[in-house]
């Protein structure tokens, strides 16, 4: 993966990276909160020694810098700090102000700095100062000869003891800023180690990679389609159904050597949304002028005839074991050239049924009587069904919900109708997010009907409303298979 796919991962997880960022933030805040100020006092030494000549200077500074190291080691010493203590009490021991000196030292100087850190900022002074008494006096005492001669080297205070006006430590603004990084850079990383791990299906680019079939729609999710779910009435003009004339554009030119006619709407599980688009594909077919027949052949769960507000107690299944004509049980719906055969009865052998003689013999007769026939099948995981289905027809059309499959069982299902060579015509993302521009460029360009203007007659339900079941209702195309 790339640094652009990289950061995709971070973007659709932001809330992620948002959650780690103010834990880190509230982290620093309350460490800083809790952290008790502390001052800092310093003083600063010159060492040096008496010279004679170019040559004795040399000589010296390069005794001298070697002798700054040992005095870094003398100002932690155990003997300084009981003297410090002896001289001058501040309620520490010896071995707090021991662990409280820090000593630095610059390479090629004979200058040595020595720290003092402490919450109290005058005890911090004081005792810097009498460090830096007792340990002039140290250094004299442990350089002086035993012959009682001066010492070859003299210790000098040069800067300080001073403290710090404000405490050294907390700093806000640091621990903040820190904080903040941090946050940033573990909420990025756990954000993409959760797009990582996260396998189901969220792009059309990666449905298209897993089913190896061109991108035919990209539906968006509407908080709206769960009570109104076919694209009439107030919907017709919504971002919704113009996805669906696009998938009902792309559906018809995917192949234009050799056209599907009659399609298999499948998913690879239940809930993914193939009925509703099967009925709206079927819905947008018919406004263009085609005669098309939908048929509900999801024998163990039909909902086409519910969602349309048929009648769907006869139909396929009846048709199929010989109890009625194919004419005297599709109804037309609406005021469009749009013929629906419902499920009928729920069989004790779905796949034996509609992999019968009856149910090719009933497709051959069909594809001559519609334009496109449009059937809706079963999850292709969960049962056999809809892979019966896909074998009779002209091809298959694989609807996938957005973040619910998981990639393993897209490739599952268009494994299984690429085993029987199910031509798969393309495939649809379900549900998806679009970005607020896109559907801003819909909203401004649509089209706005007059309020007077006529529409689709709808029941309750929002769906609309059928006509009778009578002769008068039924196509002549139809009519001659009954006989």
């Amino acid at each position: 993966m790339d640094v652009l796919g990289y950061l995709h991962l971070v973007r659709r997880h932001w809330w992620i990276v948002l959650v780690t960022l103010m834990a880190a933030l509230g982290t620093a805040a309350a460490v800083t909160v809790r952290t008790s100020p502390r001052y800092e006092a310093s003083v600063t030494f010159f060492v040096t020694t008496p010279s004679q000549g170019v040559a004795d200077a040399y000589q010296g500074g390069l005794f001298l810098q070697q002798r700054v190291k040992s005095y870094a080691d003398l100002l932690t010493s155990d003997r300084l700090a009981q003297s410090v203590v002896a001289d001058s009490p501040q309620g520490l021991t010896a071995d707090q102000v021991q662990r409280r000196i820090n000593t630095s030292f610059e390479a090629g100087t004979v200058l040595l700095k020595a720290t003092f850190t402490d919450t109290d900022q005058t005890r911090a002074l004081k005792t810097t100062e009498a460090l830096s008494a007792k340990f002039v006096e140290l250094v004299q005492k442990v350089e002086t000869p035993p012959n009682g001669n001066s010492p070859p080297i003299k210790l000098e205070v040069v800067s300080g003891p001073r403290v710090t006006a404000s405490p050294v430590t907390p700093q806000p603004v640091r621990n903040l800023v820190l904080g903040g990084l941090l946050g940033l850079l573990v909420g990025a990383g756990l954000a993409v180690l959760r797009g990582l791990a996260d396998v189901r299906m969220r792009d059309a680019a990666a449905l298209q990679r897993v089913t190896g079939s061109p991108l035919l729609g990209e539906i968006p999710f509407e908080a709206g389609a769960k009570a109104s779910p076919l694209i009439v009435g107030d919907a017709a003009n919504s971002p919704r159904a113009e996805a669906v004339r696009k998938l009902r554009t792309n559906l018809r030119f995917v192949d234009v050597h050799e056209p599907a006619r009659v399609i298999a709407v499948t998913s690879a599980l239940q809930g993914e949304g193939k009925t509703t688009m099967a009925c709206n594909t079927a819905i947008a077919l018919a406004e263009a002028g085609w005669r098309v027949l939908l048929i509900d052949a999801d024998l163990r769960r039909p909902k086409v005839a519910d969602y349309l507000g048929l009648d769907g107690g006869v139909g396929l299944t009846d048709v199929l074991v010989g109890d009625v004509q194919v004419g005297d049980v599709v109804q037309r719906w609406g005021d469009k050239s749009l013929l629906v055969l419902p499920s009928g009865a729920t069989p004790p052998n779905p796949s034996e049924l509609l992999g019968s003689k009856a149910m090719a013999d009933l497709l051959v007769a069909l594809r001559e009587s519609a334009d496109i026939v449009i059937i809706d099948t079963a999850p292709l995981l969960a049962v056999t069904d809809g892979v019966v289905v896909a074998v009779q027809a002209d091809g298959a059309l694989l609807v996938t919900q957005q973040g619910r499959t998981s990639r393993n069982q897209v490739a599952a299902a268009a494994r299984a109708l690429h085993s029987v060579s199910v031509r798969l015509l393309g495939c649809v993302l379900n549900m998806a997010k679009v970005a607020k521009a896109d559907a801003y460029q819909y909203e401004a360009y649509k089209v706005v009907l007059p309020p007077a203007a006529p529409s689709v007659p709808t029941d309750r339900a929002g769906t609309a409303r059928r006509g009778g079941r009578s002769g008068s209702d039924r196509t002549q195309e139809l009519t001659r298979l009954s006989r």
